[in-house]
C-alpha cells in the first residue's frame, strides 16, 4: 500500500530531510560556489579550444564574421566549430570586455549552480511513487531525492572544474539539466512553456557540440507519447488545424499537436541557417561540424587515423600520439606494445614514423605517408576485426568512464605509479574512488525504475555507442552523462534512507 503523505510514519521515514530546507539548499549552493570558486583560482587557464573560440566570438563582434584569424590579421571563415560556443563568448566579451574569458567563468559557474537547482527539481519529480512523501514542494514533488541531488550535483569536483574553464562543456551540462527539467515538466503539465523551454535547451546543446543532438533524440520520444495520450484525437491531417472532433480545441487546452511542430521548426532554423552559410561560403552541405574539425580542404589523414584507432586504448595514447602528430616527432618509445603484432609490424612502423620525422621541420603527414599508415591499419584489422570493432572500442569507453578525471590537474599522466609521486597516486585512487561511487549510485538508482529511466538508458547507450567510434578516448567526453547520474544517484540516496528508516 502506498504512504499516506501525512502519516506519522510518512514523517519518520522523511526524518533525515532537515527541517529547515532553504537552509540546506542555501549551504548546498554556498559548498558549490566555494568549490568552484577554489578550482577557478587553481585551474583557470586559456589556451587551445579556448583560443579557438574566443578568436571566433571576437571576430563576430569586431567585423561581423564567424571567422578565424590567420597570418597578417586575414580572417578566414571557418566551420570547424559549431557557432554555440562562440555566440555565448561574444556576448561575455560585449558585457564584460574584449577577451575577458574569466568574465565567461563566472557566467559558467552561475549557469552550473542553477543546473544544480533545475536537477534536483527534475529528480524530485522522476522519483518513484514508493519515494514521494508529504514534504513534496509542489504536485509529484519529492524533497528528499531533490536535496540528495543537489548535494550530490553541487559537490561532483568533476563538473566544476569545467565551470571554471572558458569551454563549451559547463554550458553543455547547463543545457542538458534544462532539458531534463523541462522534460519532467512537460510530462505532468503539457503546455507551450516547458515545451519552449525544452526545445531551446536541445538546440542550443547541440549549437555547442554535435553529439548534444543525442539529449533530443533521446528524450524527445517521450515527450511525443505524452502528446499522443493526453491528446489522442488531434489527426496527424488536422495538425496545423487544431481542431478535435470537427469543433476547434477550448483555449485553456492548447492543441499538442500544433506545440510540437512549432517546436519542430524553432529547432531547424539554426540548423538552416548554419547549414545555408556553410553552402554560401565553402559550397558545402554541412549542417553541423566536420568530423575531425577540419576546414574544407584541410587535410584528415585518413590512414592515420584508422591505423591509431587499432591500438589506440586510452588518455595517455591521446595525450602523447594523437594530439603530437603531425606537428610533433613520432616517438616508438611512446607506443604501446599493442600497436605491434608482429616484428615485421614494428620494422614497417619504424620505418614510416622515421619517414614522417625527417619529412621536414613542419612534419606533416604526406598522403604517401598516410597511405602506408592506412595500409598497415587494413592489415591489422584483417588479422584481428574483433579487437578493431569491439574489444578496443569497448576498452576506450571504459577508460573514458572509469579513469581518475585528473586531465584539468598537474597531475602526471603515469599517475599509477606510486614510487614515482606518492601523493599523485593517492589523489587519483581517491578521484577514480570517488568516479565510481557516482556510477553505482547511478545504477542503484535505476533498478528503482524512476520515471523516464528508459529514456534515460536509451541516451546512455547512445553515448556509450557513439564514443566507441572515437580514436582519441578523453574522460571530458563522458561528462555530459552527469546531469542524469547525479538525479539517479539523489534517487538512490534517498531511498537508502528510508530503507534504514523503515528497518529501525
Amino acid at each position: 500500500m502506498e504512504a499516506d503523505s501525512t502519516s506519522q510514519s510518512g514523517t519518520r521515514r522523511w526524518a533525515f530531510v532537515p527541517s529547515a530546507p532553504v537552509l540546506s539548499v542555501s549551504l548546498a549552493l554556498a559548498a558549490g560556489l566555494a568549490l568552484r570558486l577554489w578550482m577557478l583560482k587553481k585551474y583557470f587557464l586559456v589556451n587551445g579550444d579556448s583560443l579557438i573560440y574566443g578568436d571566433m566570438g571576437k571576430n563576430l563582434l569586431l567585423h561581423g564574421q564567424y571567422a578565424l584569424t590567420g597570418v597578417g590579421g586575414r580572417l578566414n571563415p571557418t566551420l570547424i566549430r559549431l557557432p554555440g560556443y562562440p555566440l555565448f563568448l561574444a556576448l561575455c566579451f560585449r558585457g564584460f570586455g574584449m577577451e575577458n574569458y574569466a568574465s565567461a567563468a563566472w557566467v559558467q559557474i552561475a549557469l552550473e549552480l542553477a543546473g544544480c537547482l533545475l536537477l534536483a527539481d527534475f529528480a524530485g519529480r522522476i522519483a518513484p511513487v514508493a519515494l514521494r512523501g508529504g514534504f513534496g514542494c509542489g504536485a509529484g514533488f519529492s524533497r528528499g531525492a531533490a536535496h540528495a541531488t543537489l548535494w550530490l550535483a553541487a559537490l561532483c569536483p568533476f563538473t566544476a572544474i569545467y565551470a571554471a574553464a572558458p569551454m563549451p562543456e559547463a554550458l553543455t551540462l547547463f543545457m542538458i539539466a534544462l532539458a531534463l527539467w523541462s522534460a519532467a515538466r512537460f510530462r505532468e503539465r503539457p503546455g507551450w512553456g516547458p515545451a519552449l523551454c525544452f526545445t531551446f535547451a536541445v538546440t542550443y546543446a547541440a549549437l555547442l557540440r554535435p553529439d548534444g543532438a543525442l539529449v533530443a533524440v533521446a528524450l524527445a520520444p517521450a515527450l511525443f507519447i505524452v502528446l499522443l495520450r493526453t491528446d489522442p484525437g488531434c489527426p496527424i491531417l488536422a495538425t496545423f488545424f487544431c481542431r478535435k472532433g470537427g469543433k476547434p480545441q477550448s483555449l485553456t487546452s492548447p492543441c499538442l499537436a500544433r506545440i510540437a511542430v512549432v517546436c519542430l521548426l524553432l529547432a531547424l532554423v539554426p540548423f538552416a541557417a548554419w547549414t545555408l552559410r556553410n553552402w554560401q561560403v565553402f559550397h558545402l552541405f554541412q549542417p553541423l561540424a566536420s568530423r575531425y574539425a577540419n576546414d574544407p580542404g584541410q587535410e584528415t589523414y585518413p590512414g592515420w587515423q584508422r591505423w591509431v584507432k587499432t591500438w589506440s586504448l586510452d588518455f595517455v595514447s591521446t595525450y602523447d600520439v594523437y594530439w603530437e602528430v603531425p606537428g610533433a616527432p613520432l616517438d616508438l618509445a611512446k607506443l604501446p606494445s599493442r600497436a605491434f603484432d608482429s616484428p615485421a609490424q614494428y620494422q614497417e612502423t619504424a620505418a614510416l614514423a622515421s619517414n614522417y620525422n625527417d619529412r621536414d621541420k613542419a612534419r606533416d603527414i604526406v598522403p604517401d605517408v598516410d597511405a602506408r599508415f592506412g595500409k598497415l591499419a587494413d592489415e591489422r584489422i584483417a588479422a584481428h576485426p574483433l579487437r578493431y570493432y569491439l574489444w578496443l572500442p569497448l576498452g576506450r569507453v571504459a577508460d573514458m568512464s572509469l579513469r581518475p578525471r585528473v586531465e584539468n590537474m598537474d597531475i602526471d599522466l603515469d599517475w599509477w605509479v606510486y614510487a614515482h609521486h606518492r601523493a599523485e597516486t593517492r589523489f587519483s585512487w581517491a578521484y577514480a574512488v570517488l568516479n565510481a561511487l557516482y556510477l553505482l549510485l547511478a545504477l542503484a538508482g535505476l533498478s528503482l525504475r524512476p520515471r523516464f529511466w528508459p529514456w534515460i538508458v536509451v541516451y546512455m547507450v547512445m553515448r556509450c555507442a557513439l564514443l566507441m567510434t572515437v580514436e582519441a578516448p578523453e574522460a571530458r567526453y563522458t561528462l555530459e552523462c552527469f546531469p542524469m547520474l547525479f538525479a539517479l544517484g539523489g534517487i538512490a540516496v534517498c531511498a537508502g534512507f528510508i530503507s534504514r528508516c523503515k528497518n529501525r
